[in-house]
């Protein structure tokens, strides 16, 4: 969380943990995936770590998150526990859900992640019935709420920023917009996609953070939920640029499919966030980030590897009817 009292150079070695965190277990997940060991499909956050780690910064522990299918970075940065989300994507019972869930559905309810879904925009309306009910509980919860560009058109999202304007509700809409709703451009769905002006048109503060920039998010969003906490403002909409740099879905690249171009992504890849951050910090502090999270991820991927299977009991468990 940013604080008055944290320093720069703190909230950028933050930044910087938290994205670089987010990159190296997932480039771990693609040295490993052709094995088959992990038994989940992955959409990976590599290009993207920064719209979760920006916005996560500037929340409370007591805060709630909603995320998409594309998940592994906003667990991580909200607090989620790295040992249990590797195990679950091994399958294995220690993971966050028992091996249940795999990596499109990863929830938390101990760190306040509610939930992430494969079906696009169905966590938005969620995210919003949460502010509702901790509005009426008289309590100053923020609720943030992720989601693609691709979700931005799907008409749940503009019921829900409605509803939650009308009764201004503490909810930060948070939408990654990497340009591609899977494998069709943005340019192709829509004639005028400004998002911040549809959001602004239900009366919505709305923002919109450039090239990814780790640090600028970080401090609009505290900004915005400094005036949702002192009641100013109800909901508020951020829209941040960033770009995948691998397939849709899985570790591969995917220039051959010819829906975009190497070219396209190579100022994306030059101006890597993580690099970028890291180089602002002293060469020392910067190593000895870059070797605790080495570790700490080198350990999860052990302890999923040692880690049992479910029992064949656990198959009827935790399932309502």
């Amino acid at each position: 969380m940013v604080t008055k009292n944290c320093t720069e150079s703190q909230l950028l070695s933050e930044l910087y943990r938290g994205m670089y965190r987010i990159r190296f277990v997932e480039e771990r997940i693609v040295k490993i995936y052709h094995t088959d060991k992990i038994k989940s499909p992955v959409h990976l956050s590599i290009g993207q770590e920064a719209p979760s780690v920006g916005v996560c910064a500037a929340l409370r522990p007591t805060d709630v998150v909603f995320g998409t299918y594309r998940g592994h970075a906003l667990y991580l940065a909200k607090g989620g526990d790295l040992n249990r989300m590797v195990a679950e994507l091994y399958g294995k019972a220690s993971g966050v859900a028992k091996g249940k869930a795999g990596s499109m559905h990863l929830a938390d309810a101990s760190v306040l992640m509610m939930g992430t879904s494969a079906i696009v925009a169905t966590t938005i309306p969620h995210a919003v019935g949460y502010a509702l009910a901790e509005k009426f509980r008289g309590r100053d919860t923020v609720v943030a709420v992720f989601f693609g560009d691709g979700a931005s058109e799907e008409g749940v999202l503009h019921e829900s920023a409605n509803f939650a304007a009308l009764h201004m509700l503490p909810v930060l809409f948070v939408c990654e917009n990497n340009f591609y709703a899977i494998h069709t451009p943005l340019k192709s769905r829509v004639p005028m996609p400004n998002y911040c002006a549809r959001m602004e048109a239900y009366g919505i503060p709305s923002r919109k953070i450039l090239r990814n920039n780790v640090l600028e998010t970080a401090q609009t969003a505290g900004e915005m939920i400094g005036q949702m906490r002192e009641g100013r403002i109800g909901p508020a909409f951020l829209e941040i640029e960033t770009y995948r740099w691998r397939e849709h879905v899985g570790p591969g690249e995917d220039w051959a499919l010819g829906y975009r171009s190497r070219e396209e992504a190579e100022p994306w890849i030059r101006g890597d966030e993580v690099e970028r951050i890291g180089c602002q910090l002293d060469l020392d502090v910067r190593t000895s980030i870059d070797h605790a999270v080495e570790m700490e991820v080198e350990t999860a991927f052990r302890l999923a590897e040692e880690a049992a299977f479910p029992s064949d009991e656990e198959l009827l468990t935790d399932v309502f009817q």
